[in-house]
């Protein structure tokens, strides 16, 4: 008897066999037409790569080329802007040798000097620096942050007018210290970031803003400078307290930015978000 699923699945079966035969014999008539084409993109990609390479080659030597006359036009820019200025850095929080460093290039061949390196104690010894201070007024600054912070203002006097307080409260208030106290004639402020909490941080808030109080308060040039790599960013603490700021210290620009600023300039300074522009005016590099 004739069985319909018998048939079906035999008509399946040619079909199949049909297609697979057809497919075989295209793979096989045209295997030199997909070589061909492989080698095609072979070669396309092979000078994708060269012209990519070369590409390349061309920008680095044109960095370079850059780089080369930012280095050369350095010393024509900051000549002689700082002439016998004193500078001081004072960092709030532990010295950083790397900022140190960018620091003294930048005052090269300005006729500035960095005559002091000063790192604030992080939280302060407040008990410690009462007794060191006597009977006089700030005999109470263990117990109040509104002392401590008046404290700090005569501190950051005292760094550009000179006086005994600083002195006296030295080896409490610097938590390290190379050359001079002062007096100086322009600072530069680094301000490193901290994880402090409580009456520790209160009592550094205070100390470390009457400190920059006081210097602001004098007619020298006060600068707050930060690597490109500072995280968080301190320009805007630098900011909400009046001063210039330069957030790349690293760079040759900021460098420039650095005398441009402690020259008089006014500003934030640097590359990324929350500056004003890389370089101060055409007005201040001109004089």
């Amino acid at each position: 008897m004739f069985d319909f699923r018998y048939h079906a699945v035999s008509l399946a079966a040619v079909l199949v066999a049909l297609a697979v035969g057809v497919l075989l014999g295209v793979a096989i008539g045209d295997a030199g037409l997909v070589s061909s084409a492989e080698k095609q993109v072979r070669s396309s990609l092979r000078d994708d790569v060269r012209n990519a390479q070369t590409k390349e080659a061309e920008s680095a030597a044109a960095l370079r080329a850059e780089r080369r006359y930012v280095r050369a036009s350095y010393p024509f820019v900051v000549a002689r802007r700082l002439q016998g200025l004193r500078v001081g850095l004072l960092f709030l929080g532990d010295s950083n040798d790397r900022i140190a460093s960018e620091v003294r290039s930048a005052l090269a061949g300005s006729g500035g000097r960095l005559t002091g390196t000063l790192a604030m104690r992080q939280p302060p010894d407040t008990q410690a620096l009462a007794d060191g201070a006597g009977r006089g007024r700030y005999s109470q600054i263990d117990q109040s942050d509104r002392v401590l912070r008046s404290f700090g203002r005569t501190i950051g006097r005292e760094m550009i007018l000179g006086g005994r307080l600083i002195r006296r409260e030295a080896r409490t208030l610097f938590s390290s210290r190379a050359g001079d106290l002062g007096p100086f004639d322009a600072v530069v402020v680094a301000r490193v970031p901290r994880t402090l909490s409580g009456s520790a941080a209160a009592s550094t808030n205070a100390l470390e803003g009457g400190v920059v109080a006081g210097l602001g308060r004098t007619r020298a040039s006060i600068v707050g400078v930060q690597l490109t790599t500072t995280q968080p960013s301190q320009v805007a603490w630098y900011r909400a307290r009046g001063l210039s700021s330069v957030n790349n210290i690293d760079q040759t620009s900021g460098q420039a930015a650095l005398v441009l600023a402690l020259a008089g300039a006014e500003g934030s300074f640097g590359s990324g978000a929350g500056v004003g522009a890389l370089l101060p005016g055409p007005e201040s590099a001109v004089r």
